[in-house]
């Protein structure tokens, strides 16, 4: 399906899924749920409209790195100078793999370490991205992923446990 034909069917799960990521980011977050889906939806098609996506799956996969860049490039502003950078940063703790719930969280060591999972297992990085940056529950990554929930049970507990590793040892 081209692009043009699917946002319209998917627009409103993108409003929602951005929406719910937003309430969970820093306080004092500009950006709005709508601001982040038209960015993500601008990056996925502006360049190539004829762009034909192989399923649901593949195109929230694709909405996720994009909403994940975002989200990403709008904390390395706010670590400029000029944006008031320089503040001490906050570790990122444990929550943002253990519950949905987080508090605030740095985006950027976590964007460093969904990279460094990505070599050791890229599914396992995919299912942290949708789960993180796209808002995905548990059973809805699964989906994306197309992997059965036992699967994505197993594959959690692996993202889980080597992202709490590696943030025991930084």
């Amino acid at each position: 399906m081209k692009s043009d034909e699917l946002i319209p069917l998917v627009y409103n799960e993108l409003r929602r899924l951005a929406s719910r990521k937003l309430t969970r980011e820093t306080p004092g977050q500009t950006l709005q749920a709508t601001a982040l889906v038209h960015e993500a939806y601008v990056r996925l098609v502006a360049n190539q409209p004829e762009l034909r996506w192989k399923s649901r799956g593949h195109f929230f996969a694709a909405a996720a790195e994009a909403m994940r860049r975002i989200l990403v490039e709008k904390a390395r502003h706010r670590e400029t100078a000029k944006a008031g950078g320089g503040r001490q940063r906050l570790p990122l703790s444990d929550s943002v793999v253990a519950a949905d719930d987080e508090p605030e969280i740095d985006v950027l060591a976590l964007d460093e370490m969904i990279d460094e999972l990505a070599g050791h297992d890229p599914q396992a990085a995919e299912l942290v991205k949708l789960r993180y940056f796209a808002g995905f529950g548990h059973v809805e990554a699964a989906e994306v992923l197309g992997i059965e929930r036992r699967a994505a049970d197993r594959l959690w507990l692996l993202a889980r446990t080597w992202l709490f590793r590696r943030l025991s040892t930084s």
